[in-house]
């Protein structure tokens, strides 16, 4: 605020030395306007005289790596859209190399005559500008895309990042091609299905058998040396279950299973442990109630079963 005042008084002074324009603030002598009116006034005159350098401060807008296509007439097949994909993954990689970068993941848009967008992103295991790899992610994974309007349009974003550069030990080890690892699992969910496909986790319950899949999550880098190792297995007997478990026919000898009959299993039973009950969740709607029976067989197999609502299944042969 102070320097307004001055900037403001001194042109009030300037006016009654009857100085209105540039040219004539230029005409007075430096020193002279430096001593009188001080160092504010000798910045007004070298802005006048064009003597003032201002720095810039350099912005670099963000680059974006994206590339996008509007087709003529609509198309109802892959082919085009793979020779699109093609040109973009090429034409991106170029841009990426040029700067040093590489690509982490790839976002696919497909835009349709109902104006719906189909949106894929896709995670690279391990970031690269190999243009034939990446491809080979978006051709995997369109190779069994349907739908049921035509495409009008496509666009491909690339997330770059630094390339990564890492040390490792004598004893330490990656993935040999993570881009065939992802390559497969892209494969196995086209054939099978997302749900399908992923790691096993275990179930927060004592339900048998309960646990659902997650995605696959690779992790490249060294093996850590230094982690617990994992316990010694129990001595229990392995049981090989049957997913889904086999429907079965029980019959009862004075309530205890006498013969069993299966598209897996059939025979007399000679010896039966059981019947130990188990349930969980009779507070919800996911309540479940189940009775387990280990059978041993006439031809020497050891099977374990289960009646729950009125029905016998097979889960699993003992090994």
């Amino acid at each position: 605020m102070q320097g307004q005042i001055e900037v403001q008084e001194i042109l009030t002074i300037l006016h009654k030395w009857g100085i209105h324009t540039l040219g004539q603030l230029a005409a007075l002598d430096k020193e002279q306007l430096g001593a009188r009116l001080g160092p504010e006034a000798v910045r007004m005159w070298e802005r006048a005289n064009g003597q003032f350098n201002r720095v810039l401060k350099l912005v670099r807008p963000p680059e974006s790596f994206a590339e996008s296509f509007e087709f003529e007439n609509e198309i109802e097949t892959a082919q085009p859209l793979l020779f699109i994909l093609r040109r973009f993954l090429e034409q991106l990689a170029v841009r990426l190399g040029a700067i040093y970068l590489v690509a982490k993941e790839l976002t696919l848009r497909i835009t349709f005559t109902d104006k719906q967008i189909y949106e894929r992103v896709f995670k690279i295991p391990q970031p690269t500008n190999d243009a034939d790899l990446l491809f080979r992610m978006l051709h995997t994974h369109l190779e069994n895309f349907k739908s049921e309007h035509a495409i009008v349009a496509v666009s491909l974003e690339v997330h770059p990042t630094k390339p990564v550069r890492e040390q490792f030990g004598l004893f330490e080890t990656t993935l040999r091609n993570p881009h065939e690892l992802s390559e497969t699992l892209a494969r196995l969910i086209a054939v099978l299905g997302a749900d399908r496909v992923g790691t096993p986790v275990l179930e927060e319950t004592h339900r048998p058998d309960a646990f659902r899949l997650e995605p696959f999550a690779w992790q490249v880098g060294a093996i850590d040396l230094n982690r617990p190792k994992p316990s010694k297995p129990t001595s229990r007997i392995p049981l090989r279950r049957f997913r889904p478990p086999v429907s079965a026919s029980v019959l009862l000898d004075a309530d205890t299973p006498a013969h069993l009959r299966s598209t897996e299993i059939c025979g007399k039973v000679i010896e039966q442990r059981g019947p130990y009950l188990i349930s969980g969740n009779w507070w919800d709607e996911k309540s479940w109630a189940r009775a387990e029976w280990d059978l041993a067989m006439e031809n020497s197999e050891l099977v374990r079963t289960h009646k729950a609502d009125g029905t016998w299944k097979i889960d699993g042969i003992y090994d």
